[in-house]
């Protein structure tokens, strides 16, 4: 095989490291970024927070003027203590010549102060030696430490105790029972075969009974009837048509769920007004008890666009809280010599390139976002001024057009970014929507038809509710045309349950 030179010319797409670090920092949420300016503020010593030397400087002036304050407070003070010098001379030279009196005539060359004198601390509060920063720190506790605190003030047996203990940790977080009493009592007369020889399944019901009595109302139930029962049975007996109330959840719960009111009026006896009495008394319970002692912390979004109002303009800017502002360490940059190749100048160098490289990143996700942001508030001034009816369809390609960027860019730029407008705190993903054709010509946004669906159920009749047959009708009054499997799917999405479950008695 013959070899040869030969010279071609062609072009060729470089991801290079700088373009890598800001397509990675241009797809970070709020939190990741500010991790990642973390641990370059910490790997890098070219680059520093402004609030840090702000914070320094506010430190140093504030120390002064307590110095000042203090000078100023001597000063006051020095006549008062010039005019009592006289009385104090006679308690001074007694004091000294009691110190005089506690030092050894002679010392050793080599003696310390601590061997002759022992320090005496000034006397404080006492504290115990295990404890640690942090331990009085209060902690959320779940359902099942809310059980157990209840049931260690409880008076019980030692085997009635591991009964609960075993019903307590067999709670889920919605407060239910998961497991059957016989599959307890079958696994403690297994393992705990002297105490539980003669147990019977009544003796782990009672238990039962013992640990439903704890708080929250309706804990440790076995399913929605008696959860409901149990909460019942805690009010007071004046309670208007209490009776009733337990005997529909205890009897027909399922009547209740398929809003059979014509069968639940005849069995239990009771007028169309009375029925809606027991049947909103039924509503003010909480069929999951357990979340009301829930231990989960709440989770706050930081925004990265904040959206106002400004003198009748929409005003687009970015969060600035959001991220720490970064800069260039002046005092290391200076260090930087030309023609040294030291290790420590080049150091310096490579960190000083770094830091640079950084800088614009950000910068660069900065302007894009704000771009993009700016584009998306422009395309939905319906939305800001009239809400969810008034939002347009609008796609990535729209907005990647409008601004000259790839749609791939667009998308991580939305993603994870969320704006801050009067409206509420939204995701950019939440501005770009499908779009269904309408009877002119035109085109309506997907989320304009659920917030018009939404709007219809909202204001319907509660004992004729609307069929999605119905409802497609009215939208396509007013231009919309859209298929019933189409408003089936879009209720579905927003949890509203079929029109024969929305009907009520009034």
């Amino acid at each position: 095989m013959k070899q040869s030179l030969q010279l071609k010319i062609g072009q060729q797409l470089t991801m290079t490291p700088q373009l890598q670090q800001a397509i990675r920092l241009l797809q970070l949420s709020t939190l990741d970024l500010q991790q990642e300016i973390q641990e370059a503020l910490e790997s890098n010593p070219l680059l520093e927070a402004e609030d840090d030397q702000e914070t320094a400087a506010a430190e140093a002036e504030a120390e002064a003027d307590k110095q000042e304050q203090a000078r100023e407070q001597g000063d006051n003070e020095h006549d008062a203590q010039e005019a009592s010098a006289d009385e104090a001379w006679d308690d001074e030279t007694h004091g000294e010549d009691s110190w005089n009196e506690q030092i050894p005539a002679e010392l050793a060359t080599d003696s310390q102060w601590d061997d002759t004198f022992q320090s005496q601390s000034t006397p404080g509060p006492e504290r115990d030696s295990d404890w640690e920063p942090g331990d009085n720190d209060c902690a959320e506790d779940n359902l099942q430490d809310h059980l157990l605190w209840q049931l260690n003030l409880t008076p019980m047996n030692d085997s009635d105790r591991m009964v609960a203990l075993a019903l307590i940790d067999a709670v889920d977080a919605d407060g239910y029972l998961r497991t059957t009493l016989d599959d307890v009592l079958e696994h403690f007369q297994q393992s705990e075969a002297a105490l539980f020889a003669e147990a019977d399944i009544a003796e782990v019901e009672a238990v039962l009974h013992r640990v439903q009595q704890f708080d929250p109302a309706g804990v440790c139930a076995r399913d929605l009837s008696e959860c409901l029962q149990l909460q019942l049975r805690q009010l007071p007996e004046t309670t208007p048509l209490l009776n009733e109330a337990i005997r529909l959840v205890r009897d027909h719960l399922h009547l209740l769920g398929s809003h059979d009111y014509r069968s639940l009026m005849r069995r239990l006896r009771l007028k169309e007004d009375s029925l809606q009495q027991v049947i909103s008394l039924i509503q003010s319970l909480n069929p999951k008890p357990g979340t009301l002692i829930s231990s989960e912390q709440p989770e706050y979004v930081i925004p990265d666009i904040i959206v106002r109002k400004i003198q009748g303009h929409w005003n687009v800017s970015l969060n600035n809280d959001a991220s720490p502002r970064l800069r260039i360490n002046t005092q290391y940059a200076d260090l930087i010599r030309r023609a040294d190749n030291s290790a420590d100048n080049t150091y310096l160098k490579n960190h000083l390139q770094e830091a640079r490289w950084f800088l614009k990143s950000l910068l660069s996700r900065n302007e894009t976002l704000l771009k993009v942001a700016t584009e998306i508030v422009a395309r939905q001034i319906d939305f800001f001024e009239e809400g969810e009816e008034g939002m347009k369809p609008m796609v990535l390609h729209d907005i990647a057009e409008a601004v000259e960027m790839h749609e791939s860019t667009i998308s991580r730029v939305t993603t994870q970014k969320y704006m801050h407008t009067p409206r509420g705190i939204f995701e950019l993903k939440y501005f770009f929507s499908s779009h269904v054709s309408t009877s002119d010509g035109g085109a309506a946004s997907s989320t304009a038809i659920r917030a018009l669906i939404k709007k219809l159920v909202n204001n319907e009749s509660t004992t004729k509710p609307l069929s999605d047959n119905k409802i497609a009708q009215l939208l396509k009054e007013q231009g919309i045309n859209v298929a019933r499997r189409t408003i089936a799917k879009y209720r579905e999405a927003m949890n509203i349950p079929p029109s024969n479950e929305r009907k009520r008695l009034v």
